[in-house]
């Protein structure tokens, strides 16, 4: 175990939203609202893990929980033969809600074996792991913003995925609503079509283009910006209550998307409407401002080299 480090070691990695209206699996926003994980090299065989918070009693706590498959992926890229590993879980990103939660975990499990590796970043550099958490996921518009924090734009680009930071404009705010009740990402895309009419994919790409130019400089056309056709509508069977709350608040001029594949529902606003939509939860809904988060994946406790 030449290399490796002494634990535990801490990361954190924000809540997201993917898409935010029209940038269906490429643009997404880091929000400040962070799972906490904290990882440790046994000596011997097998896994420890405890959760706390959203997931516990539900997710597995063997080699499948997420966290620690992404571990194990990451270090075989790395080349790196690790016996056993404890895992410590402080999830505060709910699940099955369209923010992220798995990304976090990917992200998560990613970053802690890089941290444990002393030479990771000759091994696995900052485009081979949002490479890799891409291929974990499926898609890469979530671990983007994961790793690099605040508003990106990702895209693939021949066999690998890369992503584009981009600064967003200091009065964006952002208000999120999250419903008792999740659905699996795997319903939700499966309610797409394979095919949209060409009016609406070009619609759609005009409008995630103005959103760039919206979250970066100007947001007083959030509105404009956030209009969707290519997937929320078809989502609406799966998340009856969240259309009508988008449709609801885009109606009185709030600029209201499905957050990721929902049921969560985000509004992006200039500042001003805030306290108007931070009131608008239906009732057993939570209400989350909360900022955006500048920094993606951050390393709270780095660990010391092994036998130091």
């Amino acid at each position: 175990m030449t290399g490796l480090l002494d634990g535990p070691v801490t990361v954190t990695v924000p809540a997201t939203s993917a898409n935010l209206g029209p940038g269906f699996d490429s643009l997404g926003l880091a929000l400040e609202h962070r799972d906490r994980v904290s990882a440790q090299v046994l000596d011997r065989p097998g896994v420890t893990i405890t959760v706390r918070g959203h997931g516990a009693g539900v997710v597995p706590l063997d080699e499948r929980h997420l966290v620690h498959a992404s571990m194990r992926a990451a270090f075989d890229r790395m080349g790196v033969s690790v016996p056993g590993l404890r895992l410590d879980c402080d999830n505060v990103v709910p699940h099955a809600r369209g923010l992220g939660s798995s990304s976090a975990a990917i992200v998560a499990g990613i970053c802690l074996a890089r941290t444990l590796v002393a030479d990771a970043s000759s091994r696995l550099d900052d485009h081979a792991a949002l490479d890799l958490a891409a291929d974990l996921e499926g898609h890469p518009d979530n671990v983007a913003p994961a790793l690099l924090g605040g508003f990106t734009v990702a895209y693939r680009d021949g066999s690998r995925f890369r992503a584009v930071r981009v600064d967003v404009d200091p009065d964006v705010r952002v208000v999120a609503f999250v419903p008792p009740d999740g659905v699996q990402t795997s319903v939700a895309r499966g309610l797409l079509p394979a095919s949209v009419p060409h009016a609406d994919a070009a619609a759609n790409s005009g409008r995630a283009a103005l959103l760039v130019a919206a979250l970066s400089a100007r947001p007083d056309v959030l509105l404009a910006a956030t209009e969707d056709r290519l997937h929320q509508d078809y989502r609406e069977p799966a998340m009856p209550s969240s259309l009508r709350l988008l449709r609801s608040l885009r109606a009185d001029g709030l600029a209201a998307v499905v957050s990721g594949a929902g049921p969560s529902v985000l509004v992006l606003t200039d500042g001003t409407g805030l306290e108007t939509a931070a009131a608008r939860a239906p009732d057993g809904w939570d209400t989350l401002l909360v900022p955006i988060a500048r920094s993606g994946a951050e390393v709270v406790r780095p660990g010391a080299v092994r036998g130091e």
